[in-house]
């Protein structure tokens, strides 16, 4: 009985791993949002975000968790950001410092600015839980456009994702 339970467990879990890694999130089209939130931690994310507002797919864009020491004026400058799009509609968080609390700062912002549209842009292997997070913080009735952005992860990164992301969906079922 207890080998069964075990063996059933551990099929539903490579079958999940298996549609986890299959079914990564693809990139977006040509799809308008009242805002565009970008999570920091992987390349060409931040660009993404950047060429986007620059093609006027939304208002205003948060870049989330931005480290404390980086300055707007350093940022404008890394990116290469021009001015009239930097200063009307880029928006820095300094207050996230993981994926949870990526979605607690975007909530604040999209709650402050009343949007009721959000594009969210990361990486396709982190898109599941990110967007996972930002359901759990965001007001009901804002709409979630996934973004992600391509990557080819290795077998490490793919199974640290997977169960990060189990774990969380089981911390919020039972209440964490």
């Amino acid at each position: 009985m207890i080998r069964r339970s075990l063996s059933a467990l551990l099929l539903v879990w490579l079958v999940g791993f298996v549609l986890f890694v299959a079914l990564l999130p693809r990139p977006l089209g040509a799809v308008r949002t009242d805002g565009i939130v970008v999570l920091t931690g992987g390349p060409n994310r931040i660009q993404r975000g950047l060429t986007l507002m620059e093609q006027g797919q939304a208002r205003r864009m948060l870049v989330s968790g931005v480290n404390l020491t980086v300055r707007r004026r350093d940022f404008q400058s890394n990116y290469k950001v021009p001015s009239r799009l930097f200063d009307c509609c880029i928006d820095l968080g300094q207050d996230a410092i993981d994926t949870r609390s990526n979605g607690e700062e975007t909530a604040a912002w999209v709650k402050k600015n009343g949007y009721k549209s959000l594009r969210l842009i990361t990486t396709d292997w982190h898109m599941r839980r990110a967007r996972f997070e930002l359901d759990q913080s965001l007001p009901e009735g804002v709409v979630i456009r996934m973004d992600a952005v391509r990557s080819e992860p290795n077998l490490r990164v793919l199974l640290s994702e997977y169960h990060k992301y189990l774990l969380r969906r089981l911390a919020a079922l039972v209440g964490l």
